[in-house]
């Protein structure tokens, strides 16, 4: 999925460029060449999405969902588990496209077929109206890219980028969101994914969320991964490490020109999937630096695990969760029934385990588990409330404050797991 990202965003680029009279979303007008089956809808998908291959990614914007994918042979798309439905083809390309009007406040299923074989499988959110720009919301601010080289993890360099809300205090220092996968919640990528920027403008409109700095920051290259990519080694390792990148090395260059809070109150970790466990990590080894964490679809398996380095895996979070002292956290966590089972653990079971940990140890968290599989649909479905939860009584005059389970949370016994797909016995 993550390669179909940069396609469909200089697609909205391309858009933009394209209608510059037409006072409407780029996103919109995407779904309205579909709609009327433009002739200039075959350019704006041969200029926004060369080369498609597999599992393609959907266009939202309302209730209108827009499905593409690019096939030598007639495409189809399942919908929700539901037969396939035939697809149109844009004339003179490899293109197919179906426009659908699904259900909001839900997260929906999707699968390509052509020539008897499925092209890939993937989950797309029906937004909620605070993932859509409001009217007369102030918009924040997006840095340039910046690239830092690391002493903590040598020979690594990774890209930086920083959103400002409007409004944030710049004299006294504002509250800090630091957020995994930095490069997915920039410009028109956000768009498709968790539309951060839209949503925290508006809460903050609302007066739900604090204005803040939010820092995002992209997985290193180079280092001591094999290959290029760190990401595995920066997000699923079990350990203090990432806190120290973080503490010594992005956050001083951040603070040369954004002044932010340095008290836990005021911070926030957030990412999906191996971002996940990175940001509950960062905050358990450093409680004293960040009290809240956002996880979608935490990785919480081994895939780092190196006992002859004396490094755990992944699954022992839930274990250190419910041993160790409690400590001063709030934490939203969110998954789904049809998350990735495989060899090195079960998703799904382990962000459970996760979750009961909390709750018997009398943290203040929510788990939101769904049905999907593994994406960032339903957090990003959910992102407005999930923040909103998140900073819920924040008051800037404040430097500390002490969690607690909420009274609705304390009568609610712990998750069970019913085996859905099997017989009872």
């Amino acid at each position: 999925m993550r390669r179909l990202l940069p396609l469909l965003a200089l697609c909205c680029v391309s858009l933009a460029a394209q209608v510059p009279s037409l006072q409407v979303h780029p996103l919109q007008a995407l779904i309205e060449a579909a709609r009327t089956n433009s002739p200039r809808l075959k350019d704006l998908l041969a200029a926004g999405l060369p080369g498609l291959a597999g599992r393609d990614g959907a266009a939202v914007w309302g209730q209108d969902f827009l499905f593409a994918v690019q096939a030598e042979t007639p495409a189809t798309v399942s919908i929700d588990h539901q037969p396939a439905l035939t697809m149109t083809n844009v004339p003179g390309t490899k293109y197919w496209f179906r426009l659908m009007t699904l259900r909001l406040g839900a997260t929906h299923n999707y699968n390509y077929f052509a020539a008897g074989k499925s092209l890939g499988t993937y989950d797309v959110a029906g937004y909620n109206p605070d993932s859509y720009p409001l009217p007369g919301v102030a918009h924040g601010k997006l840095s340039e890219m910046k690239t830092l080289t690391s002493k903590v993890y040598p020979g690594m360099s990774a890209n930086y980028w920083v959103y400002v809300n409007s409004g944030a205090d710049m004299t006294n220092g504002a509250p800090l969101m630091v957020w995994q996968d930095g490069e997915t919640i920039v410009g028109n990528l956000d768009l498709l994914r968790l539309r951060l920027q839209i949503v925290s403008d508006n809460l903050v409109a609302k007066k739900l969320i604090p204005p803040m700095v939010h820092v995002l920051i992209q997985p290193g290259t180079g280092g001591e991964a094999t290959g290029t990519r760190m990401r595995s080694i920066l997000y699923d390792t079990v350990s203090d490490r990432y806190g120290k990148y973080l503490a010594e090395e992005i956050l001083p260059e951040v603070e040369k020109t954004y002044k932010v809070r340095h008290d836990a109150y005021s911070r926030a970790v957030a990412g999906a999937s191996s971002g996940a466990i990175c940001a509950f990590n960062v905050a358990w080894y450093y409680p004293n630096d960040y009290s809240r964490v956002l996880s979608h679809i935490g990785s919480y398996v081994p895939l780092q695990w190196k006992p002859e380095q004396g490094l755990d895996g992944g699954y022992i979070v839930s274990q250190k969760v419910r041993r160790d002292v409690r400590k001063n956290l709030r934490v939203w966590l969110s998954d789904g029934t049809d998350d990735q089972e495989a060899s090195v653990g079960s998703w799904p079971l382990n962000n459970i385990m996760l979750a009961n940990s909390l709750k018997l140890k009398g943290y203040d968290f929510h788990f939101r588990f769904g049905e999907g599989m593994h994406a960032i649909a339903q957090g990003a479905m959910d992102l407005p409330e999930s923040l909103a939860w998140l900073w819920r009584d924040y008051d800037p005059a404040k430097t500390a404050q002490e969690y607690v389970q909420e009274e609705t949370e304390k009568a609610k016994p712990p998750f069970r797991v019913k085996v859905a797909n099997r017989e009872a016995w």
